[in-house]
């Protein structure tokens, strides 16, 4: 189950120096399909809030512009370890859910951090 749409400006957040981060939408408009590109399309909402706290240290990643733009390795980024916990809800005509609040990432995985690659990646030494 996927849905891509544009988050309002507020919906994310990142806190304490970056390890914390926060996404929240209420109500968002989204289209349900039943099969992934099917003809049957049903007007619903979900509304989520995800809170990610950074667990262990930091770790870099990536060789930024060291290696040629098509190298997989062409990116920088730095990540931590962390645990992630959230609830989520959904409607639609004669259908609705509600999460587990109480599911975290405890027994699963989680990262908190940043990358950038393409014309975001700066050259380094």
């Amino acid at each position: 189950m996927f849905w891509t749409v544009e988050l309002p400006n507020d919906a994310f957040h990142v806190y304490d120096n970056g390890r914390q981060a926060r996404v929240r939408a209420s109500h968002l408009p989204v289209v349900d399909q039943f099969q992934f590109l099917g003809p049957t399309l049903v007007p619903a909402s979900v509304s989520f809030e995800v809170l990610w706290e950074a667990i262990g240290p930091v770790g870099s990643l990536g060789s930024g512009k060291t290696v040629p733009p098509n190298d997989p390795a062409a990116f920088r980024a730095e990540f931590s370890r962390a645990l992630a916990h959230g609830t989520f809800s959904g409607v639609e005509l004669g259908f609705s859910f509600l999460s587990d609040p109480n599911v975290t990432s405890e027994r699963g995985y989680a990262e908190l951090g940043h990358e950038r690659n393409g014309s975001f990646l700066l050259r380094t030494a």
